[in-house]
């Protein structure tokens, strides 16, 4: 049964307690909270179920009602104390409403076995309390007794990134790998980790480390195919990627689209941009802004089609619907506590807020929200009709607008963003809310955003296809897929607030 015949059961007055559970389950599953929320809600009220009020939870944490969602949770912790899964879904609300949650999650470590994705949530709500040091001291005693446990040497990584030790991201792999030096799944984990940060350098050295540790080159043949396109070398590459196992193959077609852009084979990359785009799943949503690039190369009409001019792009003044500016501008310092970058983000001389950032529970946030969402579905109504092929234009209009991520960025003096894109998403932004005054000598397009310009390693001679002048209370959408980036600006501050629509379900 669907949501649909769930829902219709629940109507016919025919719904037992498991009834009202299920609905919760399949209105996450096919985005039908707000369908869902009125009777579950009533059911745990009705029936003071524990579990319905968690379901209530759920429910209101999908919509980002997250006030109402702790308050779910508490009602459903008071009726189960004991229950791990609950504890954990509410001091998980809280650490994202903003909310100090150390002590919830540490009673949720309490009550259960050990549970990695708890043990992550109580190291991140100790950093968004000031208690940085706590959480990876707390995390590496953790990591030298289950040096296995992959998950946990990336969150401290990017832990120590943030805290402004990136010279030390690596130090628990390296000490996991000393004690079990033919670890496949150590070796794997802190090349993925150089992957991430895109340093393929790094990458290469570890994975010629691996090999003389005793891995085959077959089980570390991706990294190996990477790390030598990405740095240049050609035909050791192409060598490499043909090789590769034939399970590893669909995950390099990515790799091997910037290979063949790199190294001047359009033809190529267009028929695996082709073939990736035909055979549809995880990947296509991935290979968009190198088809956008390959499209634009060859002159093909799809480029067009995709890119869609100015169509797809919108610009919006909101300065006088959001909250005061300077109010905004002082809220949101507050919140940039890392004193390093993100390892697998595109900010360059600037620190990035944790946590989703239109969760928080605070009056300033909820009012840049609203505004917010006002202006995406302005936007979703202007957009050209439907169209099936198109990975923006293809998608529901009919759903309330959902966060797939929410930040705030600070840029210092020279600052700026890498080009990138976000294959998360469905729509993406810059929302300026600070900027720093123009200073002789600066470029013309000191601090623009450049969208459709490839990525830099990329190596391709090609322009932002449209450049967009930030000014305070500017709101830019696009779509997630194309390429976006910043030009550097001289002295100063720029505070940015950024975030992903989430598809629609």
């Amino acid at each position: 049964m669907n949501f649909s015949a769930r829902l219709a059961v629940v109507r016919a007055g025919r719904a037992t307690v498991d009834d009202f559970g299920d609905l919760a389950r399949h209105a996450l599953d096919e985005g039908e909270e707000e369908a869902a929320l009125p009777w579950v809600a009533s059911a745990a009220t009705q029936y003071g179920m524990a579990r319905l009020w968690q379901w209530t939870g759920l429910l209101h944490r999908a919509l980002d009602a997250h006030q109402a969602a702790f308050d779910a949770f508490g009602e459903a912790t008071r009726l189960a104390p004991a229950d791990v899964g609950i504890a954990h879904g509410r001091a998980r609300v809280a650490l994202e409403a903003g909310l100090d949650a150390v002590a919830l999650f540490e009673t949720a470590e309490r009550l259960g076995p050990p549970n990695g994705d708890i043990l992550i949530g109580l190291a991140a709500a100790r950093w968004a309390a000031g208690r940085g040091e706590e959480a990876e001291a707390a995390l590496d005693a953790i990591i030298a007794q289950v040096p296995l446990w992959i998950q946990g040497h990336n969150q401290l990584a990017q832990l120590r990134a943030l805290m402004g030790k990136p010279a030390q991201a690596t130090a628990s792999f390296e000490r996991a790998l000393a004690q079990q030096p033919d670890a496949l799944a150590l070796w794997r984990g802190l090349l993925d980790l150089h992957l991430v940060h895109e340093d393929y350098a790094a990458q290469a050295i570890v994975a010629k480390r691996a090999q003389a540790a005793g891995l085959a080159p077959a089980q570390i043949a991706d990294h190996m195919a990477i790390s030598s396109a990405e740095r240049g070398e050609a035909d050791r590459a192409d060598a490499l990627f043909a090789a590769a196992p034939a399970a590893m193959q669909a995950g390099l077609n990515l790799w091997q689209v910037r290979h063949f852009l790199r190294t001047d084979r359009l033809a190529s990359a267009l028929s695996l941009i082709d073939d990736v785009i035909g055979s549809g799943g995880t990947q296509e949503a991935a290979i968009w802004p190198y088809a956008a690039t390959a499209w634009r190369l060859a002159g093909d009409p799809r480029y067009d089609w995709l890119v869609g001019g100015s169509r797809l792009v919108a610009e919006m003044n909101l300065r006088d619907r959001l909250p005061p500016l300077d109010v905004l501008a002082t809220h949101l310092r507050g919140l940039h506590v890392a004193r390093g970058e993100y390892r697998d983000q595109s900010v360059r001389g600037g620190t990035q807020t944790d946590g989703p950032l239109f969760c928080r529970s605070d009056p300033v946030i909820g009012a840049l929200r609203a505004v917010v969402v006002t202006a995406v579905e302005t936007y979703v109504a202007a957009l050209p009709p439907r169209d099936a092929g198109h990975p923006l234009l293809a998608m529901r209009r009919d759903r309330r607008p959902r966060f797939s991520g929410s930040w705030s960025v600070r840029l210092g003096g020279g600052g700026h963003h890498a080009n990138h894109v976000h294959p998360q998403g469905w729509i993406s932004s810059a929302l300026y809310v600070a900027l720093p005054p123009k200073n002789t000598g600066d470029a013309p397009d000191a601090g623009w955003l450049t969208l459709g310009e490839p990525q830099a390693a990329l190596g391709l001679a090609l322009p932002p296809s449209r450049m967009v002048e930030p000014a305070p209370g500017r709101l830019i959408l696009f779509p997630s897929w194309l390429w976006h980036g910043t030009r550097p600006f001289g002295e100063g501050e720029r505070l940015t607030v950024a975030f992903d629509v989430a598809p629609p379900r």
